[in-house]
């Protein structure tokens, strides 16, 4: 009887060491399987964060390379924009130089001319009068005058009509012209005739083109004509 018992009680033993030692080994082998699971869980992180941090390296790299090259591209059209001004002035200060130079060689010329001018021009009561030397419109005429602060002659009364055709020895203008309305003759400072010095048959206006006036100092007195404004004459300046 108490050999079965001991026996019995052997093998209930037995048979709790080796549930224990079963439940031992599938506990360790459950610990080895988290591990595993959580190495490979830490590795796929790893790795994922591993692909994000060259994604964003890449990002950022394409994102400088953009902003590189938008840096550059301004930086071209500032300097070409600069480039073109600069041109621009350039050209501008070339051309106004260039201007400069004609007029002041213009104004040289005229300074000369008005020089010779004043040595060859004429006193009468209280005007100067001097004699274009260019054949000229009446109309660019006066302008030659007007340049050297004169203007064509103003003819008022019978001695300076017989002072200035003493002066020429050719056909002028003066400063009197129906250009504005037909018959209706007027000087240049805008005031009318009052008496004229016409050349026997004169004004006739000629085919109806003849608008400013002549002097032909071959007849002594009556000697004013109607001519064409077109026709060519040096000027009697006044000033």
């Amino acid at each position: 009887m108490e050999s079965d018992i001991y026996y019995e009680n052997f093998d209930d033993r037995d048979i709790e060491g080796t549930t224990e030692h079963r439940l031992q080994s599938h506990c360790q082998d459950e610990g080895k399987a988290r591990k595993c699971r959580g190495s490979r869980c830490l590795l796929v992180i790893s790795m994922s964060l591993g692909l994000i941090c060259v994604l964003l390296l890449v990002f950022i790299i394409l994102l400088y390379i953009n902003i590189t090259a938008e840096r550059d591209l301004i930086k071209s059209y500032k300097n070409t924009v600069e480039e073109f001004n600069q041109y621009q002035l350039q050209n501008n200060f070339s051309s106004l130089s260039q201007k400069n130079l004609v007029l002041e060689s213009k104004v040289a010329s005229m300074s000369e001319e008005l020089k010779q001018a004043y040595k060859q021009g004429y006193l009468w009561g209280s005007g100067w009068f001097f004699i274009s030397t260019e054949l000229k419109s009446w109309s660019d005429s006066r302008q030659y005058c007007r340049d050297r602060g004169a203007d064509l002659v103003i003819i008022n009364t019978e001695e300076k009509q017989r002072f200035i055709t003493s002066l020429v020895s050719e056909r002028v203008w003066i400063g009197l012209s129906d250009t504005e309305n037909e018959g209706n003759m007027k000087w240049v400072n805008n005031s009318t005739l009052k008496q004229g010095f016409w050349y026997q048959g004169e004004p006739n206006d000629d085919r109806g083109n003849e608008d400013c006036i002549e002097l032909m100092p071959s007849f002594p007195v009556l000697n004013w004509n109607d001519m064409s404004c077109t026709d060519k004459r040096k000027g009697v300046c006044e000033r």
